[in-house]
Parts: C-alpha cells; structure tokens; sequence
C-alpha cells in the first residue's frame, strides 16, 4: 500500500523519486518555473492593463462623442422648447427659457457622469493580474510545505526510520 502511494508520487514527478535529484537539480527547475511565473504574469499584466486602457479610451471617446452630438441639438432643442412652452401654456419666454435650459443641463451632467466613471483611477486597476499573483503566492507557499513534509518523510525511509512499515 505504501509502495502504492510511493510509485504514484514518483510518477507525479516525472519517474524519479524526489530525493533522487540534486540540489543544483532542484534550484534549477525552482528558477525555471519561477521565471516561467514571471512571464506569464507579465503578459497577464500587460493584457489587463491594454483592456483598461481601451476602457479609458472608450470613456474619453464616449464624453468627447456626447459633447459634439450634445452641443447643436442641445441648440436647436432649447430654441424649439423656449419657443413651444410660452405657446402651449401661456408662460412668460424667459420661464420656459429656464425650464429647457435646466433639463438639458441635467441630462448633459448625467452622459458626462458616465463618461468621467469610466476614468477613475480604480476602474484602471488590474484586478485580475493582482489576484493571480495572490493565487500564485499562496500555491507557491502550500508546495514548499507539501516539498518538506515530502523530503522529511522520504529522508526518514532513506536512514530507515520507519523500518515497521
């Protein structure tokens, strides 16, 4: 049953047993997959950093867009209600000249509320990159418990300390 157990973790690791490889060996292959860990965090960076970057983009290209379709047609809007008020209800000009100018004045304030929403700095943030990077920092730390209680266990099989089994 052990020998099982033993036969499985040498198969997990590429069919030598884990105290069979050098320390050099070992430094080795923790340098590797360290640097292989940095690059793809690194492109998993630059990836999430390009997406908000275009999500920056999309709110300047949003507020730039509101403001040249808002400005004539807030114009002719405004004219054609100061105009229509006074006629339809009897109200002096300069009330309903109030009346139109404040509701697109809300309006405009809402698209540019949107607009600046997108440009915060937290919307910005690299959440993704900072949360695999937090994954990876726990995984790493779980293995090096799991490698020591490895090595301890099959160090103590080497010098025959579990002879019983």
């Amino acid at each position: 049953m052990a020998e099982a157990r033993f036969e499985e973790r040498v198969h997990e690791r590429g069919g030598r047993a884990p105290y069979d490889r050098s320390i050099p060996g070992i430094l080795f292959d923790l340098l590797t997959q360290f640097m292989a860990l940095v690059r793809q965090e690194g492109e998993l960076a630059r990836t999430e950093m390009s997406e908000k970057i275009n999500q920056a983009v999309m709110g300047i290209a949003m507020a730039g867009g509101a403001a040249v379709l808002l400005v004539p047609s807030l114009v002719v809007f405004m004219m054609a209600g100061v105009y229509g008020i006074p006629a339809a209800t009897g109200w002096p000009l300069w009330a309903s000249a109030l009346l139109v100018g404040g509701g697109f004045l809300l309006i405009g304030l809402i698209v540019l509320a949107i607009g600046l929403s997108r440009l915060k700095a937290r919307a910005l943030i690299p959440e993704k990159t900072i949360n695999q990077l937090r994954e990876d920092a726990a995984m790493a730390k779980r293995q090096m418990q799991s490698d020591a209680t490895v090595v301890e266990t099959d160090l103590g099989r080497r010098h025959g300390y579990d002879r019983a089994a």
